[in-house]
């Protein structure tokens, strides 16, 4: 995995979590890969993929079975979606926004970008 300069990797790492609870990879009370596992796929540091760990069972998207493994919550995709949203709003949103308005695009411009790249009709 190639990380960014701009966010700390146990972040970056829980956004490829993300990704995977999005895509149904794990569904609620699926084992999810061990820290040395995880650590070994993403070429990082075991400490770092604990910060992961951590940081998703803080959140409440993951539980720890001791002795077991670690689980992916019951209500672990909705609060990955709540989470994602938030973070959305709060940081994509405001360049995305500011972007536009450099640009000088418009919503209206938008709408047919939405539909080739969603594949809903607008």
């Amino acid at each position: 995995m190639e990380f960014k300069e701009n966010q700390a990797i146990y972040l970056q790492i829980a956004n490829r979590f993300f990704e995977n609870i999005l895509k149904g990879k794990w569904a609620s009370g699926d084992k999810i890969p061990s820290i040395r596992d995880m650590a070994v796929e993403f070429e990082v540091n075991p400490n770092t993929t604990m910060r992961t760990f951590n940081y998703l069972q803080e959140k409440g998207i993951i539980y720890n079975k001791r002795g077991i493994g670690y689980f992916l919550a019951d209500d672990g995709l909705e609060k990955t979606i709540a989470l994602k949203k938030e973070q959305f709003i709060e940081e994509d949103l405001p360049v995305f926004f500011k972007t536009m308005q450099l640009l000088g695009l418009s919503f209206e411009d938008l709408k047919a970008y939405f539909s080739k790249y969603s594949g809903a009709s607008v």
